[in-house]
């Protein structure tokens, strides 16, 4: 399997990019993804590689990739807070309000694609 990494500079939010998924094919099993952008600071870093479980459901507290359905396309890697009505209320962990559930409201459970495991590789800007 081809292993490409792509990023894409957006202002204010933590993106993930996938590193071996199409990013509109189906996601199964454990997958790669690569951070972009500074929402999640300290937790994590712009360049931070992190492996992550498709699908399933997500538990307060855990790490998600999710696509946001604002914009098609573009994956965010944020934290679960609480179940809020039928979806999940989102945050990033760094002080900047981002794109996240403060921003847009809660988002369905459809647009929460995996959950983060752990951070196999540290990015050079990385604190923690």
């Amino acid at each position: 399997m081809k292993m490409v990494l792509v990023s894409v500079r957006l202002p204010s939010m933590s993106r993930a990019v996938s590193s071996n998924d199409h990013p509109r094919g189906p996601r199964k099993g454990l997958g790669r993804v690569v951070v972009a952008g500074s929402s999640m600071e300290p937790t994590l870093s712009e360049g931070d590689r992190l492996l992550v479980r498709w699908g399933g459901a997500p538990r307060p507290g855990q790490v998600v990739v999710v696509e946001w359905m604002g914009r098609p396309g573009i994956l965010l890697v944020k934290r679960v807070i609480r179940r809020e009505g039928a979806g999940w209320w989102i945050e990033g962990d760094g002080e900047s309000r981002g794109n996240d559930s403060r921003a847009f409201g809660p988002i369905s459970p459809g647009e929460v694609l995996g959950t983060v495991l752990f951070r196999y590789q540290r990015s050079k800007r990385s604190r923690t």
